[in-house]
C-alpha cells in the first residue's frame, strides 16, 4: 500500500522555494546574473559565521497550534548541498581547470551544481512541553568522469554537519495554544574567512526551509491571527524564515516556513507549465525572452545545467495554445469568493427593503418612483455641503428609502435633469437627503 506524503499539498510551492535563483535567465554559467548565487536560506558553519559577522548559521521557526488530546507534528527540513563541477582540460600528463571544453561536438562547462537533501524528524508530541535534538550529516563525495583524451569532469562535495532542535511549550491565554519552535543549525567544524564566498557555500546549507504537518491540531495564522491569539502571536520570534499556512484553508494543518516572504496559502499558478527557477517571474515574459536567445546562447545554456537545458527545451516546444494560457488572468488572492450582500438587502433581512419601503412626508407617502423637489439645508440648524447650493429647487425621483444603523431614515434620489441618471441608477450611486430636505410633488 502506498503511503501518502503528508506534505504533498505543499510540494509544488516548496520546490519553487528550494530552486529559487538556482540558475537565472539567460541560463548560462557565464551570465552576470549567475555569478553570485545561493541567495536564499543560506546557513554557513557556525564558526565561520561568528568570525565573519555577516552570514547566518541558524534559522528559527516559531508557530502556534490549537491542539487536541493526541496532538503531534511531523517536521521536514529540506535544503541543497553545493556540488562543484570542474571541467579540466588534458595538458600533457596533467589537467588544467577551464571554463568550457568542447568534446566530440558537446560543450562541457564548469558550474556549481546542487544535491537535494530531505530530513524527516519523525512524530513530535505536543501534549506536553517537550524537547528533542535530531543531528544530521551530509557526506563528502568525489567523482571523476573522463572525457576521452581531451580532459575530464571532476564533481566534488564537502561534508556538512548540522542539528535540528524541536521544542514545544504551552502558550498562556483564554484558549489552549501550543508554541512550536524548530531551529536548524549548521555546526560544521570549519572556519576560513580568507576564501571567496563560493568556497564557503561548499560547507553551507542552501535554500533551507521547514515544513510542519499537524495531527489532531490546527495552525494559527501569524499574518491574520484571531483576536484571542494575538498576544501569543506577538510572542513568536522567527529568524531567517517566514512561516505561512499552506494547503487546506478550512483546516490548516501544514506550515511552510520559507526564507522567502510569502502570504498564507501561496500557490504556483496553475497555468505555469514548469519550474523556471524563478517563481516570482512572469512565465510569459521569461518564455518570450528565452525564444530570443541565439542558437549558440541556447547551446551554452544547455551545457550549463540539466535544469537550464530542460527549461530551454520545454519552452522551445510551447504551442500557441500554451502561450495563450500564459497571457494572464485576473483572480483575487486567496481564490474567488462571493462578496457578502449589504445588510439592507431583503435576502439578508426581509424586514428591511429600501426598494419597497416608504416614508410619510408632509402627508404624502414617499417611496421608490415618487417625484420630489430638493430642499437641502431647509431644516433649521442643519449645516449643508457647499454643493447643495446647486441642488436647491431641483426635481428628482426617489430610488429608495434607507435606514442607517441608528434607525434614521434617508431618501435616495437621482436628479431628473441629470443626463447620467440611468448610469448612476445602474451602479447604485444616489444622492441622500433627510426626509425634511425633500418636498413631494403632486
Amino acid at each position: 500500500m502506498t503511503v501518502e506524503d503528508p506534505f504533498a499539498s505543499a510540494q509544488r510551492v516548496a520546490d519553487a522555494v528550494l530552486w529559487e535563483g538556482y540558475v537565472l535567465y539567460p541560463y548560462r554559467a557565464s551570465a552576470a546574473k549567475n555569478q553570485v548565487r545561493w541567495q536564499f536560506g543560506v546557513l554557513t558553519p557556525r564558526l565561520y559565521s561568528e568570525a565573519d559577522g555577516f552570514e547566518r548559521w541558524a534559522m528559527r521557526t516559531e508557530c502556534l497550534l490549537e491542539f487536541g488530546l493526541e496532538a503531534s507534528v511531523e517536521v521536514r527540513i529540506r535544503s541543497l548541498q553545493v556540488q562543484t563541477r570542474t571541467v579540466e582540460e588534458a595538458v600533457g600528463d596533467s589537467f588544467k581547470p577551464v571554463a568550457e571544453l568542447e568534446v566530440d561536438g558537446r560543450l562541457w562547462a564548469s558550474w556549481d551544481e546542487a544535491l537535494e537533501h530531505v530530513l524527516d524528524t519523525g512524530a513530535f508530541d505536543l501534549t506536553r512541553p517537550t524537547q528533542r535534538e535530531v543531528p544530521f550529516h551530509y557526506d563528502a563525495w568525489r567523482d571523476v568522469e573522463p572525457l576521452g583524451t581531451a580532459g575530464r569532469v571532476v564533481r566534488e562535495r564537502w561534508p556538512v554537519k548540522g542539528v535540528v532542535r524541536l521544542e514545544s511549550e504551552h502558550s498562556p491565554g483564554p484558549y489552549p495554544l501550543t508554541k512550536l519552535r524548530v531551529t536548524v543549525e549548521n555546526i560544521t567544524d570549519w572556519c576560513d574567512t580568507s576564501v571567496p564566498r563560493d568556497e564557503v557555500m561548499r560547507r553551507s546549507m542552501v535554500a533551507v526551509h521547514t515544513l510542519v504537518r499537524a495531527d489532531d491540531a490546527t495552525f494559527v495564522s501569524l499574518l491574520e491571527p484571531p483576536e484571542f491569539a494575538r498576544p501569543a502571536v506577538d510572542d513568536c520570534h522567527n529568524e531567517g524564515t517566514f512561516p505561512v499556512l499552506i494547503g487546506d484553508r478550512n483546516r490548516p494543518r501544514v506550515v511552510l516556513s520559507s526564507p522567502i516572504i510569502l502570504y498564507d496559502f501561496p500557490e504556483v499558478a496553475a497555468e505555469s507549465p514548469g519550474d523556471m527557477c524563478d517563481a516570482t517571474e512572469i512565465d510569459e515574459i521569461l518564455a518570450l525572452r528565452i525564444l530570443t536567445l541565439t542558437d549558440d546562447e541556447k547551446r551554452l545554456a544547455r551545457s550549463t545545467d540539466p535544469r537550464a537545458a530542460a527549461i530551454v527545451d520545454r519552452i522551445e516546444g510551447f504551442s500557441p495554445e500554451t502561450f495563450e494560457s500564459l497571457h494572464g488572468e485576473m483572480r483575487p488572492i486567496g481564490g474567488a469568493a462571493e462578496a457578502p450582500l449589504p445588510w439592507w438587502e431583503p435576502a439578508v433581512d426581509a424586514a428591511v427593503n429600501p426598494w419597497e419601503d416608504s416614508i410619510l412626508i408632509g402627508g404624502t407617502q414617499v417611496a421608490k418612483g415618487t417625484k420630489v423637489r430638493l430642499r437641502p439645508g431647509v431644516a433649521a440648524g442643519r449645516r449643508t455641503d457647499a454643493q447643495d447650493l446647486f441642488l436647491i429647487g431641483r426635481e428628482a425621483t426617489v430610488a429608495g428609502v434607507f435606514f442607517d444603523v441608528d434607525g434614521d431614515q434617508h431618501v435616495a434620489v437621482t436628479l431628473d435633469d441629470d443626463p447620467a441618471a440611468d448610469l448612476h441608477q445602474a451602479h447604485g450611486r444616489f444622492l441622500y437627503f433627510h426626509p425634511d430636505e425633500v418636498e413631494p410633488l403632486p
